[in-house]
């Protein structure tokens, strides 16, 4: 088997596994709650502002930082993007382990 048919393999794993199901399903439920969807989009505009900030290597503003953590705190008080949030996290655990496997497999090229 070739590394492409491999990987192809592993998309169709990563497809069926509960963790993408379940943020799926989840996401799903959560763009069908016009309310929830702005606010979710809020947070996800600010979160990226303030990443965007990071990597610029600029201080962070704390009015920022404390505006994305208002959102998110009203936005765990709803049982949707609460499980969006679990859901999300799991999901993203999963695709961090599968690239911390590849990346140590070729380690040694990589030094």
């Amino acid at each position: 088997m070739n590394v492409y048919d491999t990987a192809n393999k592993l998309a169709g794993e990563l497809k069926n596994s509960s963790e993408y199901l379940e943020y799926k399903k989840i996401k799903e439920e959560l763009n069908q709650n016009p309310e929830v969807k702005g606010k979710m989009a809020e947070f996800e505009k600010t979160r990226y502002e303030v990443q965007l900030e990071a990597l610029k290597g600029e201080e962070q503003q704390k009015a920022k930082l404390e505006e994305m953590q208002k959102i998110y705190v009203e936005l765990v008080e709803n049982d949707i993007a609460k499980r969006y949030f679990e859901a999300e996290l799991k999901f993203n655990v999963l695709i961090a382990d599968v690239n911390k496997i590849i990346a140590e497999s070729v380690q040694d090229v990589l030094r």
